[in-house]
Formats: C-alpha cells, sequence, structure tokens
C-alpha cells in the first residue's frame, strides 16, 4: 500500500508499542485517520503531556506527577515495610488482592547482564541508601519467577543482609481455583518446597 510520509511516520511510531508489528500499527493508524480524528489528538495532546510531567518517585521509582507517589506520601501506610517489586503494574495487582499495608519500591525490570541492565538501572543504589538509612524492618521480595527474577532478588537479599534487615519472599505455588494435574512440574517442586500447615 502505497502511503504518505506522515503516514509512514505515523505508523513507525506505533510501533514502539508492546506487541504491534506492522499490520497492527497500520490498522491503528488508519482507524484514527478515518474514524476518530478527535480522539486522536487528544491521545497526541495527552501523551506530551503525560512525557513532560510524570516521573519517578524519589523514594520509591514509582510513575507518578508528584515528588512522592501516593503510596509513600500514605500516611496510613507502614514504612517500616517495603515490598520490592519489578513493574508498576505488580504494585497495582498486589494493592488490589492483598492486605499489604506496606510501602513499596519499584525495579522497573530485573538483573540481565546479556541485556547490559545492572543494579544502578535498577535503582538498586537508592534502595542500598533507604536500608542504611535505618527504618526498615522488613523487605518482602516480590520478583517474578525467572532466572532474572530470581536473581535480582538473591542481589537484593545480600544487600538486605548487609543491613540486617530480615528479607522474605513471596510464595509460589498452585493458582486458587487451578487442578493439580495441569500444574507444570516446577510450580508443583515449589509448592511442596514451601508446604505450610493447615489452617
Amino acid at each position: 500500500m502505497a502511503t504518505s510520509g506522515l503516514l509512514e511516520d505515523l505508523i513507525e511510531s506505533l510501533r514502539c508499542l508492546p506487541g504491534v508489528g506492522p499490520k497492527s500499527a497500520q490498522r491503528m493508524a488508519l482507524h484514527l485517520l478515518r474514524r476518530d480524528r478527535e480522539a486522536a489528538k487528544q491521545l497526541g495532546e495527552t501523551l506530551i503531556t503525560a512525557m513532560d510531567k510524570i516521573k519517578h518517585c524519589e523514594q520509591c521509582r514509582i510513575f507518578t506527577e508528584q515528588t512522592l507517589c501516593r503510596w509513600c506520601s500514605d500516611p496510613g501506610r507502614l514504612s517500616s515495610q517495603l515490598c520490592v517489586v519489578e513493574n508498576q503494574a505488580d504494585v497495582l495487582a498486589i494493592d488490589r488482592s492483598t492486605q499489604y499495608r506496606g510501602k513499596f519500591f519499584l525495579l522497573l525490570g530485573h538483573l540481565s547482564p546479556l541485556d547490559g541492565v545492572g543494579p544502578k538501572d535498577l535503582g538498586l543504589d537508592l534502595l542500598e541508601a533507604r536500608l542504611a538509612e535505618g527504618g526498615i524492618d522488613e523487605i518482602t521480595l516480590a520478583t517474578n519467577p525467572t532466572v532474572e527474577g530470581q536473581a535480582t532478588a538473591r542481589y537484593i537479599g545480600d544487600i538486605a543482609a548487609k543491613h540486617e534487615v530480615p528479607v522474605l519472599q513471596i510464595a509460589r505455588g498452585i493458582p486458587v481455583g487451578s487442578e493439580l494435574e495441569f500444574a507444570d512440574s516446577g510450580t508443583l517442586s515449589v509448592a511442596f518446597s514451601q508446604r505450610t500447615p493447615l489452617s
């Protein structure tokens, strides 16, 4: 399909979104031009404003427009407890689905030397500085159960040990509502190694 230079630029720009290939980007661009130009203009303005105004919380690295995010500035949350997560979506999931009332620390990824992602890229120097200040009695690691997530968790565990801060890791196991026969061997193994008393 022959396209104008601006249309090509629009299609290529949309491809920066995760999971959007050339055909999806083309469909989106044509939809916006054909059917929803006002919404497209609003999207463009919102993107520009968001990119200019959203930054990282100075304490935990969660995205916010303020100096401190809503979790760090909430006086009802326990400053002595810190939950370390890889992604902001994890923060929202934990906040929505659990009774956790501590604060968070956002890594924005995991250690991956092959991809050039080291401790400083994850803000682990900031995390260590917070531990050195004192006042944190417990860290909960909620990194993903991948090789990189576990390596990141071990690295953070070593940092916490230097400052004598106890570290917990969220349990891994059989999802609620699933059946054992459909669980993979790794999940079953972890579920059995982290057995708890029947309550």
